[in-house]
């Protein structure tokens, strides 16, 4: 009697917890990471010195801010700029944050990577699911390192620190919440543009800055209709994580994340089903 061998294909948990241990390897052993880590620490910071040095006629220049806590997030939710310190905060994350995205993925279709992959795993959706998770976590941590060097900047020039610290504890979750839809738009936006390496970082940049819902939200100011529905909008909700913040600030940016997250993880699952992913 011959004993029949059969192979069990590993479950969905089993490939995603493979996947992500290959891109956190990747993620945690290239200078890319440690980079952009630097990057958002250093950068609020310079904000806060160069808004309190002299100008040329010797006059110390206007500081953007009153408060340590403001360069993490607006005194309250704005669609509309008034100043540029009203997106001068966290958010600016998200624009740099997506510049790394990009080539962190770019990098996946230079090298072959990507070619080597699909020819021994074939599930298209396991890739975006591991890429959006380790992304979110990388601009998580972005975030971190963003508040470490916009607290130390702004103590060091002197700004007042009073807050409420249950509102600056949820917008600054909020904020980390959001990586997880910013993370899935870039790896979307990375897989549409995956054979234009500089296209795909000039999206990142443009998607990022929020342009379009600044947009939104002058046509909506201007026809005199309230703005509460601009959350659903990926930047409506980070803009929302504000200094005021409560739980239901929470919850938006929790659902609308989330939602961004279900909603590009399937479009970039059908975009590289339906197509040459090479």
């Amino acid at each position: 009697m011959t004993r029949e061998l059969r192979f069990e294909s590993p479950s969905f948990a089993q490939r995603i917890k493979g996947m992500l241990g290959v891109d956190f390897y990747r993620l945690f052993h290239t200078p890319l990471f440690y980079i952009f880590l630097a990057i958002a620490a250093i950068i609020p910071a310079m904000v806060s010195a160069m808004t309190m040095m002299p100008d040329q006629s010797g006059n110390t220049m206007e500081p953007l801010y009153s408060n340590v806590w403001q360069i993490i997030a607006a005194s309250e939710s704005l669609y509309v700029i008034r100043s540029i310190a009203d997106y001068a905060n966290m958010n600016m994350v998200f624009i740099f944050g997506g510049i790394m995205v990009s080539i962190f993925i770019g990098h996946d279709y230079q090298s072959g990577y990507v070619k080597q992959l699909f020819t021994t795993h074939a599930k298209k959706q396991d890739y975006m699911i591991s890429k959006s998770l380790v992304c979110a976590f990388a601009m998580a941590c972005m975030c971190i390192t963003y508040l470490i060097g916009g607290t130390v900047g702004g103590l060091l020039v002197g700004y007042e620190t009073d807050v409420n610290v249950g509102s600056l504890i949820i917008a600054i979750l909020g904020k980390m919440i959001m990586s997880l839809g910013w993370a899935s738009l870039y790896t979307f936006l990375n897989i549409i543009f995956r054979r234009y390496f500089g296209i795909s970082i000039a999206s990142s940049f443009f998607f990022g800055t929020g342009i379009l819902i600044i947009g939104a939200a002058a046509i909506v100011e201007s026809l005199a209709l309230p703005t509460e529905f601009l959350n659903i909008f990926l930047y409506g909700a980070s803009v929302n994580a504000c200094l005021v913040s409560n739980i239901p600030t929470l919850i938006i940016c929790v659902v609308v994340s989330v939602a961004w997250a279900l909603l590009y993880n399937f479009l970039g699952t059908k975009i590289l089903s339906n197509s040459d992913v090479y």
